[in-house]
């Protein structure tokens, strides 16, 4: 069975600032008046049942200051940066990570999108994610070390081919 996915709603705001931020050290902590900044600005808002997770991505022309985006605004014309994907602990093992991304890669092509893009944390380590993104297709394109938030991340990369019909 294929989750539903939905854009949020105001009503929706307060679980989504809790989970965002019980995985602060993997995505950063955000106020409520952050967290509806990003969805202002982002290409795709999306979530799955009543909070249980969350995705926000922005295209190449986002009005956004974070240097992992802009690492990867002075490399790729067209893209699509996952800044944030999240599933709560108890909604784990449902397919709500890869439903979401299976519908941005939909949303990405359908928009002329050459590129989905985004970082991984390799310092701390996050293995739950890299082996997650190695089965989707990404691969590694660049690293970094943000010593303003303490981590070095791992950038990568996953080319999106046109959808042939049958």
């Amino acid at each position: 069975m294929t989750p539903s996915l939905r854009s949020p709603t105001a009503a929706d705001a307060a679980a989504l600032l809790a989970l965002n931020n019980a995985h602060a050290v993997e995505l950063s902590e955000l106020t409520a008046e952050g967290l509806a900044r990003l969805f202002a600005a982002a290409f795709r808002v999306r979530v799955a049942g009543e909070g249980a997770a969350l995705l926000v991505a922005f295209d190449q022309d986002a009005d956004y200051d974070s240097p992992n985006f802009l690492w990867f605004r002075g490399r790729y014309a067209r893209f699509v940066y996952v800044d944030r994907i999240v599933v709560a602990a108890m909604a784990r093992g449902r397919g709500l990570a890869r439903a979401l991304y299976a519908d941005l890669f939909a949303a990405a092509r359908a928009a002329g999108h050459a590129h989905i893009v985004c970082e991984v944390n390799s310092d701390p380590p996050n293995p739950a994610s890299d082996a997650f993104h190695a089965a989707l297709g990404f691969a590694e394109v660049g690293r970094a070390r943000l010593a303003e938030r303490g981590k070095a991340v791992r950038y990568l990369a996953c080319e999106l081919t046109p959808k042939r019909s049958a």
